[in-house]
């Protein structure tokens, strides 16, 4: 076991270290391409480092690729982790896709929540993991043709049959929040937040009230947060976002130059100045950044040890109000 503790943070009635660890990474396809063996080694950094929050999704890589990965590399270290993984987006043969619009350069994707079909999904991850529970199960997205509410009490039904042991929900607004909380108890909530995608304020307003902790994906802005994307190669899903194309990824680079000089003043990096920001913002939040490269791993997760200081949270609140970012956004 790591004895690099991190300091932790409470998603509901989960205790997990202030910084988790996005696993979408690790699949082929994503940030182009991959070896098992690279991403195993990459994940191990991420636990021996401290984080104990795994984040995948069974949609993550093709055929179930992310989660299997996790459940080969965490053989015999299941107990240091808390997992959570997501459904829905993997949709099994004959499972009808239902269209969920989205800022990405194709427009949609494809999802399934109905109720029927979640114990499937669920069972499918657990094989996939190759664990007895998912600590933490989240609808990937709200189904345009599903009430929520019918998709939260079958999630709610593994919850008391044991194979899930807390709720999430992803991609929600604040009625949809209340809404679930209704019917079973939302431990997180997991949105995009990152200083060049604002979280949605009457969301947040709703997991404080409601004691749900809140899951920032993309934390570093698909990795453009760092200051070390100069540009995205084939292969790599970043394509099909808008703020990556080459106007805009050059304005972009021009308007955060400022965050980026701050961070140098500093002595820490961009990408920690943007993690430490955002642990900053709200003590419940929980970032989840990924990243391949061991040292890079290690450098995000150093971040939760930054502390910002009035002034430096007066000028990047100053220069963020100012920053406008190019190419809309992905939800």
């Amino acid at each position: 076991m790591s004895d690099n503790a991190l300091p932790t943070r409470r998603l509901g009635g989960l205790q997990v270290s202030a910084l988790g660890f996005g696993a979408m990474v690790l699949s082929p396809g994503v940030y182009g391409e991959i070896d098992d063996a690279r991403a195993e080694r990459a994940l191990l950094a991420a636990v021996d480092a401290g984080a104990t929050l795994i984040d995948t999704s069974d949609g993550y890589g093709a055929d179930g690729h992310n989660e299997w990965l996790i459940g080969q590399a965490l053989r015999g270290r299941r107990d240091e982790v808390v997992i959570a993984t997501k459904f829905g987006f993997r949709l099994p043969e004959g499972v009808e896709p239902h269209p969920f619009p989205v800022g990405y350069a194709f427009g949609e994707l494809a999802v399934n929540a109905d109720p029927k079909h979640v114990r499937g999904y669920a069972e499918a991850s657990l094989r996939e993991l190759g664990t007895d529970r998912i600590d933490l199960y989240y609808p990937h997205f709200p189904d345009p043709q599903v009430p929520l509410e019918d998709t939260v009490g079958a999630v709610a039904e593994l919850i008391e049959a044991g194979l899930v042991r807390h709720l999430g929900l992803s991609n929600v607004a604040a009625a949809q929040l209340r809404a679930a909380h209704a019917v079973h108890p939302v431990a997180a909530v997991q949105t995009e937040w990152s200083m060049w995608r604002h979280v949605d304020e009457e969301l947040l307003a709703a997991a404080r009230e409601l004691g749900v902790g809140v899951v920032a994906w993309s934390p570093l802005g698909a990795g453009f947060l760092t200051g070390k994307v100069d540009k995205v190669e084939d292969g790599d899903f970043r394509q099909h976002m808008p703020r990556f194309d080459a106007a805009n990824h050059r304005a972009n680079n021009d308007r955060f130059a400022p965050v980026r000089g701050i961070a140098g003043e500093l002595g820490i990096t961009p990408a920690q100045l943007a993690l430490a920001w955002l642990l900053d913002q709200d003590e419940h939040v929980v970032p989840i950044p990924g990243s391949r490269t061991p040292a890079h791993i290690r450098e995000n997760l150093a971040a939760a040890h930054v502390r910002l200081t009035p002034d430096v949270r007066d000028r990047l609140a100053a220069v963020l109000a100012e920053t406008e970012v190019s190419g809309g956004t992905l939800l």
